[in-house]
């Protein structure tokens, strides 16, 4: 493949659509050529349609989607062992003696 060439992709309902029109009786070499690809794109087609039905040709974006989800959960985590460190700090700071250096233990619990 050439440098300026890129893959074409194509969506679900494309790939579905041209699966369609070759099962409603079209040939597939008109398919194809109606459509401007090659037409052994749409026997791979024809097979993992038959094979998955409509869960077939999931795509990018699932893949976009669950790369989002990953980013959040890490961002999540983050922000988690962030919040944990605070308390952390949080808690020796008023638990240590400076803290409690004039405090009347007695006097609070009478």
């Amino acid at each position: 493949m050439e440098e300026n060439q890129r893959k074409r992709q194509f969506d679900k309902a494309f790939k579905i659509s041209a699966v369609k029109m070759v099962e409603e009786g079209q040939k597939t070499t008109e398919v194809a050529r109606s459509l401007g690809i090659h037409e052994n794109l749409i026997y791979a087609w024809k097979r993992k349609y038959a094979k998955d039905g409509e869960k077939a040709f999931v795509g990018k974006g699932n893949l976009t989607e669950m790369a989002k989800l990953r980013r959040e959960n890490e961002s999540l985590k983050l922000d988690n062992e962030i919040l944990k460190k605070a308390i952390q700090t949080v808690s020796q700071l008023i638990l240590e003696p400076p803290f409690f250096k004039n405090w009347n233990q007695e006097a609070v619990f009478q």
